[in-house]
């Protein structure tokens, strides 16, 4: 009886001292607790210039090749070089500049700028391809592939050779082949440097108005009804990552941010990006849906599609990245197993220059979608 009375006061004090550290630890006693080391590990995802924070790892430039035609290439060009969705990665490097570290094209006013050209460390192409990438389902990449992806890209760059192997214990070497290493400069004052000598940056040198200052504007933003459709329904063009997912732009403007609006015409003209108007539009109910052609429920293939990303490339009436599905549909009408199959399979050179990588979806889902297109793509 003594030994269990003396593991009961032991155990709870073994309890107490527990809570009492992770309320030392907790900032606002009371609130929640603190966050344990594999939840903060979860988000300290990010990789600094020297490297800290990168992953042990490795990928090859023959992988990441594979990778890259999987994912990659239908947005940015089988060889990085593509223009049609996102400015191009790869081009306008040379080998003078792999072994200045200074990109001798910035210097050309008539040039373009790929990504390749003005990054100047490679950790920040690292991390940047493994928070963001894929587009349609960022962070799905693994450690490999991302490894590998990069390689890929630096080889294009004639940065490594074909058969290198990027890892962590190499990736420090390879920054100092990185073409516009020598690149950055802080004289743009948006943090100091050491040209300034420790005095004040040219951005905080500015006299506050303190005398007839000029009323406080009243800012707004909406599209005119002509252009507000006129390259289909931006909430059906925005991944399903952040706070915003775009306008519902097949139903009209709100009246209140119009009216706001009125009131700023001059600003309003000149503001007319449609990312203004998507919290104002998210908040307003559901328009009613139209009756089906042929009385027939299309929504759960249109749900379909939005879960597998479709909607990412294609718009039912209107072209985005590919086709819509309006013309997918007059062109296969009726051909219901052939268009499963290069939903399954992938498709390239039909509708233009980017191609479809294949998809992963099941073979029920991509019929169900497949038998939608082919009875006309109904909205």
């Amino acid at each position: 009886m003594f030994s269990f009375r003396n593991s009961i006061i032991l155990a709870a004090a073994m309890a107490a001292a527990g809570l009492a550290a992770a309320q030392a630890g907790n900032a606002y006693p009371g609130i929640g607790r603190a966050a344990t080391p594999k939840e903060v590990a979860a988000w300290d995802i990010d990789v600094r210039p020297d490297f800290k924070g990168l992953p042990a790892g490795a990928g090859t430039v023959a992988k990441g090749q594979e990778v890259w035609e999987a994912k990659c290439a239908s947005c940015h060009g089988v060889f990085g070089e593509a223009t049609e969705v996102f400015s191009p990665l790869i081009g306008g490097t040379t080998a003078a500049d792999v072994k200045t570290g200074r990109v001798a094209n910035l210097m050309d006013p008539s040039g373009g700028r790929t990504s390749i050209m003005k990054v100047a460390t490679l950790s920040t192409l690292w991390d940047y391809i493994n928070r963001a990438m894929p587009w349609t389902s960022p962070k799905s990449l693994t450690t490999e592939e991302v490894y590998a992806v990069t390689a890929f890209m630096l080889n294009l760059a004639n940065v490594v050779p074909d058969n290198f192997t990027l890892s962590d214990k190499n990736i420090a070497e390879v920054q100092k082949r990185m073409p516009n290493r020598n690149g950055m400069t802080t004289q743009h004052a948006l943090w100091p440097g050491n040209e300034f000598k420790g005095s004040k940056l040219p951005d905080v040198k500015n006299t506050a108005c303190m005398k007839n200052c000029a009323a406080q504007p009243k800012l707004a933003s909406w599209l005119p009804d002509f252009a507000r459709d006129a390259h289909g329904n931006l909430a059906e063009q925005n991944r399903l990552v952040g706070a915003q997912h775009g306008a519902d732009t097949t139903r009209p403007e709100s009246k209140a941010l119009v009216s706001v609006a009125a009131t700023a015409p001059a600003v309003a003209e000149t503001a007319q990006a449609p990312a203004a108007v998507t919290a104002a539009n998210t908040t307003q109910e559901p328009k009613p849906a139209a009756a089906p052609a042929g009385g027939a429920d299309n929504k759960p293939a249109q749900a379909l599609a939005q879960k597998n990303n479709c909607m990412a490339c294609h718009a039912i009436d209107k072209k985005l990245i590919g086709p819509s599905f309006a013309d997918i549909a007059k062109q296969h009408a009726g051909k219901a197993d052939y268009l499963a199959g290069k939903i399954k399979s992938g498709s390239s050179g039909v509708w233009g220059p980017i191609p479809m990588p294949a998809q992963s979806l099941g073979e029920a889902e991509a019929k169900a979608i497949a038998t939608w297109l082919a009875a006309g793509a109904a909205k």
